[in-house]
Formats: C-alpha cells, structure tokens, sequence
C-alpha cells in the first residue's frame, strides 16, 4: 500500500505546524479528506478516521460556541480516533483547546490561510495523484495537439526518433524509455516521468539530449492523461488494413481500456504525421464526427441523385 507522511503534505502545501510537530511521519493512507461534522454531535458510525481531517470555519466556529466542557468531550472524541492529522484552514485562531488535546494525542495540528473548499480540492487532487496505483513500463509519452500518447514497440523500432520528430513539430514529450502510469480513477490513467528521466530524450547515434535546453520550455510536461496507445511495429507484407473505419481495438493498463492503434514502420512512411492524424482523428471521434459516415454518406446521396 501506498503512504504519503504528514510531512509531505506540510511541505507542499507550505503549511503552519500548530502541535506535535515531531509526529509529522505519520502516514496517510487515503486520497479525500474528510469535515467532521456529525462528529462533533457524537455520531461516529460512519466516520473516516483514516482520512486527513479538515476544520472550515464552519467547525471552528461551532467549536467556539460551545462552553468549555462541551466543547472537551466534542474535541476529545474526534481526537481519540487518532486520524493522520488535523488542518485549520483560513487562519483561524483560538485553537488552544485543539492544540491541548492534539499534543496529549500526538496527532499534528496543521493551519493554512486558504479557504476550506479550496484547500481540500489542492489537497484532494495532491493526495489522489500521489496514492494512486502505478506501473512503469517501457515506452515513450508525449502530448500531442493536448492528447496524451503511450508510444510502444520494441527496444530500436524508433520510438525516440518519432517522439524527437514530434517535438521539433510543436508537440511535448513527458517521458523517455522508462513510463510511469498512475491509475486515478476507473477511467483516467496519468502518464509521467520517473524524475531521473524528465527533461531527457535518447537518440541512437546521437546520445542524450535536454529537450528543454534544446528546445524550450514548450517541448516538455510533467504528465499527461493518456487517451491513446499506439504501437510502432515492422512492416509486413500486405498486413495493414484499408477498410474504410477500422474496429476500435484497447489496452487494459490497471483495469483501465485505452484505444489502442498499430503502426506500421517503412521507409519513407511518415510516422510522426500519422501520429498527429490519429490525435485528431480521435478528437474529431469524440466530437462525434466519423470521415466514414461522412463518405458513406456523400455516395448515398449521389446514388439517389443519380436515381431521380
């Protein structure tokens, strides 16, 4: 299982440590955050205790109103359950109740200046990506017309050559040889770099390059969500299909089906430009527009005028 401390969530977030600060490797296991609300009521049945906990003004204030026994047992049975951590957000004061009980409990006490709604959507997101299930695999990522490419083939077919072709056409490479994909959600795969990779694309012949000392800033991005997977294999003789809308076939990556596309290699075939082809061609698809009903369409009408 994946864990992110308490203390990565301090340093992304530049956040305040309010109590028990020397408790700030404990782990979080959860990807939501979690108000608690019914629980100051004494209603703990379904609480996440799991969950980084975050107190909006709405919980503070409510905590404030309280008188001072109240206001203990409430504070005392949330903290008993010992979540991760504790975050106040829009800098809030009068906390010295919380920090009190957070320091008996050794659970950190966390502040930030941001408003509730939207820390726990920075924090969401941060917490999701970071949680979520990976696998690194052999290939090439790059962002195309803003759609997300996997480039695969076997070790030499020109998978770098293509991506190096890709980005002196505009286009962004993510990663180079070595592929991280992040599973963050039944329907969403992430593509990135694995930090040691980022920024360098390998040519045979030619060695390792800085795409973005070479090209700029414009040629590289950190992750992509990955809508296609596209194969670059060796030409075979009389192999490649010419109907008029292949069946769409799909990769499984962690339970996920991406559209997947073989491209045959052959000198003289102009891979990169139908890479960007099939990128737009699936944009076109997901607008609705099929070339082939189009085409089909234009014969039938031709047909019946010819009829009339």
């Amino acid at each position: 299982m994946k864990l992110v401390s308490v203390e990565k969530l301090v340093q992304e977030f530049s956040l305040e440590i309010l109590a028990a600060e020397d408790q700030l490797h404990r782990p979080i296991a959860k990807s939501k955050t979690h108000r608690p609300g019914l629980e100051f009521t004494g209603f703990f049945e379904y609480f996440p205790m799991e969950r980084v906990q975050i107190l909006g003004q709405k919980e503070i204030t409510y905590l404030h109103q309280q008188s001072e026994e109240e206001r203990q047992k409430r504070i005392g049975s949330v903290v008993n359950y010992h979540p991760p951590c504790f975050i106040v957000t829009s800098g809030q004061s009068g906390l010295t109740y919380l920090k009190r009980y957070c320091s008996k409990e050794g659970i950190p006490l966390l502040r930030t200046e941001e408003k509730a709604t939207d820390f726990i959507a920075k924090a969401d997101a941060y917490l999701t990506k970071s949680l979520a299930p990976e696998i690194a695999l052999h290939g090439v990522c790059l962002n195309v017309s803003g759609i997300g490419i996997l480039l695969r083939g076997e070790s030499g077919v020109g998978k770098s050559e293509t991506a190096h072709t890709l980005i002196g056409r505009g286009h962004r490479l993510v990663a180079d040889d070595i592929v991280v994909l992040k599973k963050l959600s039944h329907r969403t795969i992430l593509g990135s770099h694995n930090e040691k990779n980022k920024e360098f694309l390998a040519l045979r012949s030619i060695g390792l390059l800085n795409v973005v000392r070479v090209y700029g800033r414009k040629a590289f991005q950190d992750e992509t969500r990955i809508t296609l997977d596209i194969k670059l294999t060796k030409w075979e003789k009389n192999s490649l299909n010419n109907e008029l809308e292949l069946e769409q076939k799909f990769s499984d990556y962690m339970g996920v089906k991406i559209p997947f596309i073989e491209i045959q290699l052959q000198p003289g075939r102009d891979v990169a430009g139908l890479i960007e082809a099939a990128a737009n061609n699936w944009y076109l698809h997901q607008q609705g527009y099929s070339a082939a009903e189009e085409f089909m369409s234009r014969i039938e009408s031709d047909e019946e005028d010819g009829d009339s």
